[in-house]
């Protein structure tokens, strides 16, 4: 089910898409400190249903999830245009999964528990003015 954690103000909106709850709470939280709006979602196929093109400006994801994984999401959205970049979050480590998650566009791989500096700059990066994929922007990279 969708959740809100931050009001329908201008700005970023990122989607985080993880089926532990407390992860995407501690996700949204952290965004939240960022100045950055969320929409959380605890399955792929959840926020598949209510993804439109533009709606959203970034991606975070988890790999293993019930249903559609982190990287099945991505090669869905890959696409879809504008392209949303993708950032994912996950216990899995493995070289194989993070190389196809990076050769599937992503823009950063980062390992539970994640640092917030990390984040943080990855965003800032994907986030930063005249770079939005939102179509609600009159302007595109």
């Amino acid at each position: 089910m969708p959740v809100s954690t931050t009001p329908l103000l201008e700005g970023p909106l990122v989607a985080v898409v993880d089926d532990d709850e407390s992860v995407r709470e501690a996700l949204c939280d952290l965004l939240a400190v960022m100045d950055i709006r969320c929409r959380a979602f605890d399955r792929a196929e959840a926020f598949l249903i209510t993804y439109r093109a533009g709606a959203f400006d970034c991606l975070i994801t988890d790999v293993r999830m019930p249903g559609l994984s982190g990287l099945d999401l991505q090669d869905r959205l890959r696409r879809i245009s504008p392209p949303l970049p993708v950032i994912f979050i996950s216990a899995d480590t493995s070289a194989a999964t993070r190389a196809r998650a990076l050769a599937g566009g992503a823009i950063a791989f980062l390992a539970k528990p994640i640092s917030g500096g990390a984040l943080y700059e990855h965003l800032r990066v994907i986030l930063k003015p005249g770079r939005s994929t939102r179509m609600d922007d009159s302007h595109h990279e």
